[in-house]
């Protein structure tokens, strides 16, 4: 697969179509557009390369960014052999004959830097089979992901490589790149001021995007400059990228919750949003709503986890995209209401605290004793009924008899926790009293 400014491996005829993105290909670092935290003089690679050491990469980024570009300039810049191969169409026979062939060139004087295009759908044998080959110099791994390598990619390999992050295109670097593509046509594109930054817009950070979608506008034949409405109809925006099984779907689902939690409904308005318009599936987003509402809201408000249910339940009454607007007035709600994980918090210390223990008995006192047998090993001897008790309360313990008693809860005074927080107190001070 190509990426932003890639170049052409045949050599076409004068008359053949020659794409923008191909004629407006970098030939040198300098030229690229953007990425300047990799390949600035301070940066990642800036660094390798004034002390000619480069090592094996991985370029971590969406499509568009130039992953294609920086991996085949490198070579140029390091009179290494560019070897360009994609994960999706290469099975094992391939790879041995592409390390065969590094292997030859070698032995002849060239080194070769071989990259790999979709890393990440290689399979754990398959990636096991660069780390000799990275390892005896044989060849230098450049790959290209989309998906965040630390999921994706084995630990062996990262190991043996360093992670480059790339970044979509910001507006100010589209705009160059307008420039740029501008200067080569010898025309202005017909837009406004609106309109071109409109333009920008529908790239959503793609430079080849945003190349294609000039090539298409400097081929209309028209008078004066369109505005935002003529280019809107000529024009099919881009659909925002979103994979449902990828890195954007959790990072959006991270975005939502955090804005949750922050208690800022406008921000968890717009991830909500932007994950349903992505193609999201409204169920699972229920289902991560309520998971909010419990984990970060908890007691400090109670009825927040029964409107999340019952937005759930009328999704699944009203369907999209009317049952979507429950769960945006769930999420609003939960923004703005009152926050404690304090049963979050316990519900963990005493899952650790369980393990810990290990098969630690309950007391006998609060163990039932259905049997003679049982009642003679002292089975609910001394246990005191809490009803006959004055203010209902007994205070025993309840924990195995060999550990001292621990506090796992502690609420919050916000909402409703703080009244819990009151009668949490009062018991406390009557536990203590009654047992000095």
């Amino acid at each position: 697969m190509s990426d932003l400014f890639s170049s052409s491996t045949s050599d076409a005829p004068q008359t053949a179509p020659h794409p923008l993105a191909d004629r407006l290909r970098p030939r040198r670092l300098a030229e690229v557009i953007g990425q300047e935290q990799v390949l600035g003089p301070d940066a990642p690679l800036g660094v390798m390369l004034a002390s000619g050491s480069l090592s094996s990469l991985i370029l971590w980024g969406p499509p568009g960014v130039g992953k294609t570009t920086i991996a085949r300039l490198l070579a140029d810049e390091t009179d290494l052999r560019f070897v360009q191969i994609s994960a999706i169409f290469t099975g094992v026979p391939e790879l041995r004959k592409v390390f065969e062939e590094a292997r030859l060139r070698r032995s002849n004087g060239q080194g070769t830097l071989l990259f790999v295009d979709e890393i990440h759908r290689f399979n754990k044998a398959q990636q096991d089979g660069f780390l000799p080959y990275m390892e005896d110099g044989t060849i230098l791994l450049v790959g290209a992901t989309t998906e965040n390598p630390s999921f994706e990619l084995n630990a062996a390999l990262l190991s043996r490589a360093q992670v480059l992050v790339l970044e979509r295109l910001e507006l100010a670097e589209l705009e160059r790149l307008v420039q740029r593509a501008e200067s080569e046509l010898s025309c202005a594109l017909p837009l406004d001021g609106p309109a071109r930054e409109a333009l920008l817009e529908m790239a959503d950070g793609d430079g080849r995007a945003l190349l294609n979608l000039i090539e298409q506008v400097a081929a209309w034949k028209v008078d004066g400059k369109l505005n935002t409405d003529a280019l809107t109809k000529r024009l099919m925006k881009r659909a925002a990228k979103y994979d449902k099984g990828g890195d954007e779907h959790y990072n959006l689902i991270s975005a939502l919750h955090k804005s949750v939690r922050g208690s800022d409904p406008d921000a968890a308005l717009y991830w909500l949003a932007r994950m349903l318009g992505g193609g999201e599936d409204p169920r699972y987003l229920a289902r991560r709503i309520t998971r909010m509402a419990v984990e970060d809201i908890g007691l400090a408000d109670p009825q927040a986890q029964t409107i999340c249910m019952h937005a759930w339940e009328l999704y699944e009454r009203l369907g999209s995209p009317e049952g979507e607007l429950a769960l945006a007035q769930a999420v609003t709600y939960l923004a703005l209401a009152p926050k404690s994980n304090a049963t979050y918090v316990a519900y963990k210390a005493a899952i650790n605290e369980a393990r810990r223990t290990g098969s630690e008995p309950p007391p006998k006192h609060i163990l039932n004793a259905p049997t003679k047998l049982m009642k003679e090993q002292g089975y609910g001897a001394g246990y005191a009924y809490d009803h006959d008790a004055e203010d209902g309360f007994s205070g025993q313990n309840y924990f195995p008899e060999t550990m001292k008693r621990p506090v796992y809860y502690h609420p919050v005074e916000r909402g409703f926790e703080r009244e819990l927080k009151k009668r949490l107190d009062f018991f406390t001070k009557l536990r203590t009293r009654r047992n000095p």
